[in-house]
């Protein structure tokens, strides 16, 4: 028999890599994370500009006319950042539970609509939960299904709201003007808007009375033609 060959283990070189070391991780502070010479990096965060959150609880009172609750769904469908809550006894504690239903639903602003007697028909408007509050009178209603006019406007759009220069005159006209300001702007970027306007709701005084009119805005020019910014010219209002 032959004799086994030996088997030649070869040693391969291995190549010794020096890895270098990771560098320290900078300690944390509560103003920041701190050098190893002890310097503190505040992170400034990038300022926030402001953003209206505004949201409007819409409800009514029991026992409410069926023209009156056409009305208050058309004032649903005007604002789209509004929620719709159940009905509310009128009581006298009418306003604690409306306090206690605008926090439960997350909103700010309340629009409520009374009925007494089943043919007079209160609106509060208030800012919970610490006010101010406004009631008035409704009259000369009209409801849509009503008017049938000719304006239509896009359902979620925002409104550009306009004023009478009496606003100005007295505090209380200022007061209301503010009010009424917050309360019917749609917020910017809303979930349930579109991103244009497209109508005009008008705020007049006359016979210490405030009137509210919707328009919707039209351009005469074909849709093939565009307009040029601010060509105010080729824009009618039509009513709503």
């Amino acid at each position: 028999m032959g004799k086994k060959r030996k088997s030649i283990e070869a040693e391969a070189a291995t190549e010794v890599k020096n890895d270098d070391t990771a560098p320290e991780r900078p300690k944390r502070t509560l103003l920041g994370f701190k050098n190893g010479d002890g310097d503190a990096k505040i992170n400034a965060a990038e300022p926030v500009g402001f953003r209206n959150r505004e949201k409007v609880l819409l409800t009514c009172s029991r026992r409410i006319s069926f023209r009156y609750r056409h009305l208050m769904l058309n004032t649903v469908s005007l604002l789209p950042h509004c929620k719709k809550d159940n009905k509310v006894e009128s009581k006298e504690s009418k306003g604690a539970v409306l306090n206690e239903l605008v926090e439960f639903s997350g909103c700010s602003s309340c629009l409520f609509f009374e009925c007494r007697k089943g043919k007079d028909l209160y609106l509060w408007m208030a800012k919970c939960p610490t006010g101010p509050s406004v009631k008035f009178l409704v009259n000369a209603v009209h409801t849509m299904e009503e008017l049938k006019l000719t304006g239509n406007h896009l359902k979620g759009s925002r409104p550009v709201i306009t004023f009478s220069s009496n606003f100005g005159e007295k505090p209380h006209w200022q007061l209301l003007k503010e009010m009424i300001l917050q309360i019917f702007s749609t917020p910017k970027d809303h979930r349930k808007s579109k991103p244009y306007h497209d109508h005009v709701f008008m705020f007049s005084i006359a016979d210490d009375h405030i009137w509210f009119r919707n328009y919707q805005i039209s351009c005469t020019a074909s849709g093939a033609q565009k307009l040029d910014r601010m060509d105010l010219e080729k824009m009618t209002l039509v009513e709503v």
